[in-house]
């Protein structure tokens, strides 16, 4: 039987009123404009260099332009809080360190924004954190820094890229494991407190691995332990935080790429599969590991698990030690 062109159109309506059709059919034009790509943090960081590195490829791979904007301030809430408002149709997304995702529900009262409603899409990397101390500083391990700070409570001064950050946490476990007591200066972001430091205004800083190694290879900054169960291939002269006796002193930070709330399945599933298929791209892994970054690439399943155990552990840190943020 001939099918008239009404009887066409009628049918085709038809499908489309189909449901997860106009869902899919979405996904799969995805994206016919430019896409936006929060980071919480200033530019310089790894999470910013993270961040671009995944969005240079991405614009590559969809032909359309990937755009960073830095939305800075309050532990990634200003940013987190930017992503969490916007419409979840896939143009505007977030990588994030584990603050915003993971350990802010647990520091503050009241937030504008609900972690766990967030999108989860991949991990993009992690990497250890080490301790950095100011060059002229004169300890040289880890036992004589904190004999260092017990002589001088309240008088050493360590940075953080804000309340709640992973080196703020780290530095608070520290304090709370080996009884001192420090005065914490929150910034922005981490290349403002290692320009801190390199100019002897704080003293210390719990920081990843990634951003501090020229530093350290430079003779700028002291790297006394790596807060890991291994040493870092990066710095393998430098122990771990049980090596120089004090166990139990873990902090990995890690990356990751989320959505707005409601994202639809398709188009994390959509995004996912192009940020995973960069992930894997054996240029990017070795670029990646160069920057000392464990590459990731999980699955959005896989992804929100291990945010569901990060949430988990550090909350459960944020209350053994009683942290909290002033």
């Amino acid at each position: 039987m001939k099918l008239t062109r009404r009887a066409f159109i009628e049918s085709m309506a038809g499908v489309v009123a189909l449901p997860g059709f106009g869902e899919l059919a979405r996904a799969q034009v995805y994206p016919s404009r430019p896409v936006r790509m929060i980071v919480p943090f200033p530019p310089g960081g790894v999470n910013d260099i993270l961040a671009r590195i995944v969005a240079d490829k991405l614009q590559a791979k969809w032909g359309q332009p990937v755009v960073i904007e830095n939305k800075t301030g309050a532990g990634g809430n200003i940013g987190a809080e930017f992503v969490y408002q916007a419409a979840p149709d896939g143009y505007t997304l977030m990588v994030s360190p584990p603050g915003p995702l993971a350990v802010n529900q647990n520091l503050y009262k009241h937030l504008s924004y609900k972690p766990e409603e967030f999108v989860p899409i991949t991990v993009i990397g992690s990497v250890p954190n080490v301790v950095i101390l100011r060059k002229d500083l004169p300890p040289n391990s880890l036992s004589e820094l904190i004999a260092y700070i017990k002589e001088r409570p309240g008088k050493v001064y360590f940075g953080s890229q804000g309340n709640g950050a992973t080196p703020h946490l780290t530095a608070m476990m520290f304090q709370a494991m080996t009884g001192t007591q420090m005065i914490h200066v929150p910034y922005r972001g981490e290349s403002l407190v290692l320009n801190d430091i390199i100019g002897g205004h704080i003293d210390l800083f719990f920081g990843n691995v990634a951003a501090v190694k020229a530093l350290y290879r430079d003779g700028k900054v002291k790297v006394l332990a790596t807060a890991d169960a291994a040493r870092s291939r990066d710095l393998p002269e430098v122990p771990t935080t049980a090596e120089a006796g004090l166990p139990g002193l873990v902090s990995t930070g890690w990356f990751a790429l989320a959505g707005p709330p409601k994202l639809a399945p398709a188009m994390q599933a959509s995004i996912a599969g192009a940020a995973i298929d960069i992930l894997n791209m054996t240029e990017i892994r070795e670029k990646l590991r160069t920057l000392s970054v464990t590459p990731g690439g999980q699955s959005p399943a896989e992804t929100a698990a291990f945010i569901r155990r990060e949430a988990q552990r550090w909350g459960a840190v944020i209350k053994q030690f009683d942290i909290v943020v002033d």
